[in-house]
């Protein structure tokens, strides 16, 4: 049985957490390895075996709270996990519970893990271009805030996600950052005759922009390392039926 794959920010080194990959899972096929999504085809029981692994490689016997994420700004704090059919619509959350795990799921939108060690306060930001330009990570740092977090405390990591070597996008979508902010031109660069968006050195920059103390950007792209993590795009150009989805994890040891 092969081991799940950690990787760990140094940034974070002081409270448990983890983004995981596709590797230590027991999916097969397409979705082959640590595949956590409840929203592919995957066999429900090789879910839960999976889901159970990430939990026992970073915080074992903790709660996971998950939430439906839709690629909004809305963060919600978390007192208890949910039940899987009530979890509210959102792409933040923050608590201030220990043996909790807040878990984000991604398959190139950025993961963004958070947290303010001295007021013992965690957060976690599923950060897709629409949610990123909204301002998920700031909902989540006023998430954290609620709960006596403050943001020049907070240090966050923003895990693997799509690199701008891989994410091609069309005139509209760059045109559409520049109304907003023409300064949003430095996380574009022109490949092949297209634009292609830095998807992480934003995110980087509206945590940083808020106020945050330290962000660390994990380099990996979950585009171009298929043996390593899932990925939307590739599976959508690969013309593949599903794709898988890798946790990122954070908690507060009980």
């Amino acid at each position: 049985m092969s081991e799940v794959e950690t990787i760990r920010a140094s940034a974070l080194a002081s409270v448990p957490h983890a983004f995981l990959g596709r590797r230590g899972g027991v999916s097969t096929g397409i979705l082959a390895g640590l595949n956590v999504g409840t929203g592919s085809r995957d066999q429900p029981v090789a879910i839960a075996e999976n889901r159970r692994r990430a939990i026992d490689a970073v915080l074992p016997k903790a709660e996971l709270a998950t939430v439906y994420q839709v690629h909004s700004a809305v963060a919600v704090t978390v007192n208890s996990p949910w039940p899987d059919d009530e979890r509210p619509k959102a792409d933040a959350m923050a608590t201030d519970r220990p043996g909790i795990l807040l878990g984000i799921l991604t398959a190139d939108c950025a993961p963004v893990l958070l947290a303010d060690s001295e007021a013992a306060v965690v957060g976690a930001a599923h950060a897709g271009w629409r949610g990123a330009v909204a301002g998920v990570t700031d909902s989540a740092i006023e998430a954290m805030e609620s709960l006596g977090a403050r943001r020049e405390r907070i240090v966050a990591a923003v895990g693997p996600c799509i690199a701008q070597p891989s994410y091609e996008v069309d005139d509209a979508f760059e045109s559409h950052l520049l109304n907003q902010d023409a300064a949003n031109e430095r996380f574009f660069i022109a490949a092949g005759g297209r634009p292609h968006f830095d998807l992480p050195s934003y995110v980087r920059h509206r945590l940083l922009a808020a106020g945050i103390g330290e962000v660390e950007t994990i380099l990996l792209d979950t585009y171009s390392d298929p043996d390593r993590f899932f990925s939307y795009r590739r599976s959508t150009h690969r013309s593949e039926p599903d794709y898988g989805r890798q946790f990122s994890l954070i908690g507060l040891s009980a």
